[in-house]
Parts: structure tokens; C-alpha cells; sequence
């Protein structure tokens, strides 16, 4: 049984499907990015972010991105939050965990019984608003003629199941950890809830 969920929203340009370290991904939808091999779908749940991979080949891929990649500065990172606990307002999500950093975002919610992909359609939509609101949105300088802005975020998202009272204890620990392993201060938010199991 699904007790949490553990979503990890990438900013744009962060995790390109074809990363050598692999990705979450099956296909290659952006045409800059085909010179660069194709997608390196893997099925593992662990974090890849330290596997030895090819440098080179992966800042050349973000360079040819059609836009440059999204990096959240500390003003940003604190609005994506806000955006996050609007959603879980409207939602009813309960969040155990969260943690942004400058290129993805860690969050921690209790099981809910709307689809994942809606949940994280709402929470991303709602963080760029905010972004929008506050004339911080990343890629404004980027609007198109009509005004469109492109997103701040990867197209989609990866989200584990945790199914074990023991497994979401490790996950919250990691995200409340993740910060501090990054450099950055340890972060506190007043809307999220101390998981009680």
C-alpha cells in the first residue's frame, strides 16, 4: 500500500533524457538534443546524481537546450514554496518533507487519492505562478509574441511510492538533508507537517 509519495521536479535543463548517468525518460523530444545520443531510460529509484558519467558530453547537450537551464536563485526558491502551499491548500496534500534547491525541488506528501500526474501538474503550476506573480519567473526574458513564457520546469517529474513506515522515515531524513549536503542552510517550513509515525 502507498503511504507518501516523493516528488522530484527538475528545473529546466537540469536532467536531460539522454544524461549518461541515464534518466527517467524513454524518448527525446526536443530535436537539439538528438546529436546527443538517445534516451537513457533506467528503472532504478536510487539517486544517480553521483554515478561517473561522461562531463562533457552532458554540458554540451545543455548548451545546445533552446533555452539557457533554469537555475533558482535564493528569491526564487523561496517563492516556489509559496506556490507549493497553495496547492496543497486547494488540494488537501498533506507535505513531510520539502526541500528546493537551485536546479529541483524535493517534496514529500502524504498518499492522496487524486492522480499523481495531476498532483504534480497542480504543484508546478502553482510555484510558477508564484514565480510569475513576483516578476521572477526564470525564462520571462524568453516570452514569446503573445506573451507566453516557457516553463521553469522539466517536462515531467519522477516520483517514487513509499509503501513502509521505515522506508518514508529514510526519504524525509533525506530531504531535509538534501539542502545541508548541497552547501546550503537546513530548511524549515511552517506549512509542512513532522511526519507522527
Amino acid at each position: 500500500m502507498v503511504i507518501a509519495f516523493h516528488f522530484i521536479f527538475s528545473a529546466y535543463g537540469y536532467w536531460l533524457p539522454n544524461d549518461p548517468r541515464g534518466s527517467w525518460s524513454d524518448a527525446i523530444r526536443r530535436y537539439e538534443l538528438l546529436a546527443f545520443g538517445p534516451a537513457t531510460k533506467v528503472e532504478t529509484t536510487r539517486s544517480l546524481a553521483a554515478d561517473p558519467h561522461d562531463m562533457a558530453l552532458r554540458k554540451a547537450a545543455k548548451a545546445a537546450l533552446k533555452y539557457p537551464p533554469v537555475r533558482f536563485n535564493g528569491k526564487q526558491a523561496q517563492l516556489i514554496p509559496q506556490g507549493f502551499h497553495q496547492a496543497c491548500d486547494e488540494g488537501g496534500y498533506k507535505a513531510h518533507a520539502l526541500a528546493t534547491l537551485p536546479d529541483h525541488v524535493h517534496l514529500v506528501l502524504a498518499w492522496n487519492a487524486r492522480h499523481i500526474d495531476e498532483i504534480a501538474s497542480h504543484l508546478k503550476a502553482k510555484a510558477t505562478a508564484a514565480l510569475n506573480r513576483a516578476g521572477l519567473h526564470p525564462l520571462a526574458a524568453y516570452a514569446s509574441e503573445s506573451g507566453r513564457v516557457p516553463s521553469p520546469w522539466a517536462r515531467k517529474y519522477w516520483c517514487p511510492f513509499v509503501r513502509e513506515p521505515d522506508h518514508l522515515r529514510r526519504v524525509i531524513r533525506y530531504v531535509e538533508n538534501n539542502p545541508v549536503k548541497a552547501g546550503l542552510p537546513r530548511q524549515r517550513w511552517s506549512w509542512v507537517e513532522p511526519w507522527a509515525g
